[in-house]
């Protein structure tokens, strides 16, 4: 666990103890971030402010999903994001918990989020100066790094359906399916941030300012269309795998129809070799230098007679 408390919008970025946090009050404000959770966490951010039970309990829950609830003149935000390190969770979004008020913001995140890197830069050039400057930074900078991420699924799908072709099937099924997979993975989260931002831009506290509250809508537009785009692609996925069942039943079919086809035509000329064949007395032209090869022309012609007659009716047309 690692608990920084930090001084934002007052000279450079730079650390600070529990004690100047707790007697700090402006003009910039103070930063307490926890990246990773023990059970000592919670007193560990208690130390530089006291907070709320239910904003302290949020911010340590085991599982969250995006919310923003308003607590006096503060306000409980959630969000999802990118994570840092790929492969290491079975969501493919990691949660960032705030608890935010005039002066303050507290956060927790139990895994590295991929938009903490540019937030911090965002904070070192001097660009946040306020809570509310920082929520913002944090919603542009998710909102931006997944959008290309959801947009690549569509470019995906787009590329699976120029190829597809019946010797692609399998190949294909795999691919859609991990396509559809990430998708509803996407949208599991996406469209709950889209509604904590929607939320968080409406709230009546004087640390969001107007200007932050466009940035929060911007960003909360950017998960809508995310949302939707998310679910157009697990649509059109869907449609996609129904269009692959019914090409490789197509190819069943076709491949049963030419079996039957193949038995229905060798069937009367097993019959016929079979009856010249057995053992007994009396079969016709038995001592005859040109019966074998008579015979054989009788089954090709029965055979060509068959094979003509399926054609007649359509049967060979694939």
């Amino acid at each position: 666990m690692t608990c920084v408390g930090r001084l934002v919008g007052d000279g450079p970025l730079r650390p600070i103890g529990p004690g100047e946090a707790v007697d700090y009050h402006g003009p910039g404000f103070v930063w307490v971030h926890v990246d990773g959770m023990a059970p000592s966490d919670l007193e560990a951010l208690r130390a530089y402010d006291d907070m709320p039970l239910i904003a302290g309990n949020a911010l340590v829950a085991s599982e969250t999903r995006p919310r923003c609830d308003r607590i006096d003149d503060g306000a409980i935000v959630n969000l999802r994001g990118d994570a840092a390190r790929k492969g290491e969770v079975a969501d493919r979004l990691v949660s960032m918990r705030f608890w935010l008020r005039s002066g303050r913001v507290n956060s927790v995140t139990r895994r590295p989020l991929a938009a903490m890197g540019p937030v911090l830069q965002l904070a070192e050039e001097g660009k946040i100066i306020d809570p509310g400057d920082l929520i913002a930074a944090f919603a542009n900078a998710i909102s931006k790094e997944l959008d290309p991420q959801v947009a690549d699924l569509g470019d995906r799908l787009d590329d699976c359906e120029t190829e597809l072709e019946p010797h692609n099937i399998y190949r294909l099924r795999r691919v859609i399916a991990a396509i559809r997979s990430e998708a509803i993975a996407f949208r599991r989260f996406v469209a709950p941030d889209r509604d904590a931002l929607s939320i968080l831009s409406g709230l009546e506290v004087d640390w969001l300012a107007d200007e932050d509250r466009l940035h929060i809508r911007e960003a909360a537009d950017r998960f809508a269309r995310m949302a939707e785009e998310l679910e157009a692609v697990r649509e059109r996925a869907a449609l996609l795998h129904e269009h692959l069942i019914d090409m490789r039943a197509e190819q069943i079919d076709g491949r049963a129809l030419l079996i039957s086809i193949v038995a229905l035509i060798f069937l009367p000329l097993t019959f016929i070799t079979g009856l010249l064949g057995m053992n007994v007395r009396g079969i016709p032209y038995a001592d005859e230098p040109w019966a074998f090869w008579g015979v054989t022309g009788f089954c090709i012609a029965v055979a060509l007679a068959i094979a003509g007659w399926f054609a007649r009716l359509h049967w060979l047309r694939r």
